[in-house]
């Protein structure tokens, strides 16, 4: 949808910006299209749909689009947890448009996160895997693996293991585990074989995801293979959540509080906020880099006034690493090492190189992001860090085969 044709102040002087994630398939986005347009038609006022990355628009260009109509913009986020994106990309972005759009109030909402619609939703969709399999809660042992995305994020995993929970209170499963397809553990594969061993009549595998997109195909196959490996157990796998429009409840509530400033976040267990174990490093990580970002943008007009006693030279780059647990493991603290050493060896010395938490790209890493571009670089091997300086830092060229955008 687009406001460039019919101008939204004709409907409302309020818009709402349903933020997804996107996709390289076409259908996911599709489907976060459709839920704009659904939840517009439920709320009455226009609703357009933004993505983070791998889709048009991004949030920029959605916001662009809304602000010359509306006097506020409430953002809704179609994200099932609380992790990277919503707790850094999307308020980096809402920064930018406050500063490009003063005569528009924004409101930043939730996540989707834990809610009775999305319970429900889950029950009907272990319900209909019971119906194909010749099952029946009330009187088969039936087992349910609520399976998730993984996130290097421990508050959005804690989640995922409260869903299970909520799942199994006052229902006649034998038990509900929860489990993830990547990035943290327990995984599906591990959780599967766990509970073969207490025999159930049936397992059925819920995906918890919003598309049917690669990582669901990965769940279905891993319950078709423990259904082959397992004879004595019936095993089947359930569809994502889809365009339900149960899911309009939850992006209902979730509009409400934003645009009533009650939005409630997890802060207390939040990796960036609070020291937790094995997490320690993060406390700071990706905010430290925001804070350096508006820290630059802060001063810029101040550089050259030299009776100023603040006034200073503001790095032209600033170059993030990511360094936590996924992008470690592949080598980051390397590509790190190398990147500073590369950018102390260039004739410009007005480089900075920083590590951050998650960047959240798992599984692609290392991630480097160059700022103020807001290019990433994925899978940067440490003798890439000499192309990343010489080729962008020095002559202003995006290394094409590194970048996110091209991969």
């Amino acid at each position: 949808m687009s406001r460039t044709d019919e101008p939204a102040a004709s409907l409302n002087d309020e818009a709402v910006l349903l933020v997804g994630h996107g996709s390289r398939r076409e259908e996911s986005n599709e489907q976060v299209r459709t839920l704009a347009a659904d939840l517009e038609a439920r709320l009455g006022v226009p609703v357009d749909a933004g993505f983070l990355e791998l889709a048009e628009p991004s949030i920029e260009a959605a916001i662009d689009a809304l602000a010359p109509a509306v006097s506020s913009i409430s953002v809704v986020h179609l994200s099932l947890f609380a992790a990277s994106h919503v707790k850094n990309d999307v308020p980096a972005a809402l920064r930018q448009a406050r500063a490009e759009h003063p005569d528009v109030s924004f409101d930043n909402g939730s996540h989707l996160g834990v809610h009775p619609a999305i319970v429900d939703l889950l029950d009907d969709h272990a319900a209909s895997v019971e119906a194909d399999l010749g099952v029946d809660r009330e009187d088969d042992d039936v087992a349910v693996v609520l399976c998730a995305r993984g996130s290097s994020d421990p508050d959005a995993n804690a989640d995922v293991h409260k869903l299970a929970r909520l799942l199994y209170e006052g229902r006649e499963f034998s038990r509900v585990d929860a489990t993830f397809i990547g990035v943290t553990e327990p995984t599906l594969d591990e959780t599967l074989h766990d509970v073969a061993k207490h025999r159930p009549d049936a397992v059925v595998v819920v995906p918890y995801m919003l598309g049917d997109g690669v990582l669901t195909g990965r769940i279905r196959d891993g319950a078709a293979e423990f259904d082959d490996e397992y004879p004595y157990v019936d095993a089947a796998c359930g569809d994502p959540l889809g365009t339900d429009p149960r899911l309009l409840d939850v992006l209902g509530d979730r509009w409400q509080e934003a645009r009533t400033g009650s939005v409630e976040m997890s802060c207390d267990t939040c990796k960036y906020k609070v020291e937790l174990d094995g997490y320690e490093e993060d406390v700071g990580g990706a905010k430290a880099m925001l804070r350096a970002l508006d820290h630059r943008e802060a001063h810029a007009d101040r550089e050259n006034v030299a009776d100023d006693p603040h006034a200073h030279d503001a790095p032209d780059k600033h170059v993030a690493v990511c360094t936590n647990q996924t992008c470690a493991a592949d080598g980051a603290p390397a590509v790190l090492e190398r990147l500073r050493q590369a950018a102390r060896d260039t004739d410009d010395g007005n480089v900075r190189v920083t590590r951050s938490s998650c960047l959240g790209q798992c599984g692609d890493g290392p991630n480097v992001a160059v700022y103020p571009e807001g290019v990433w670089y994925q899978r940067v091997e440490p003798d890439d860090a000499d192309r990343i300086v010489a080729s962008h830092l020095d002559s202003e060229r995006i290394v094409s085969d590194l970048d996110s955008q091209l991969l």
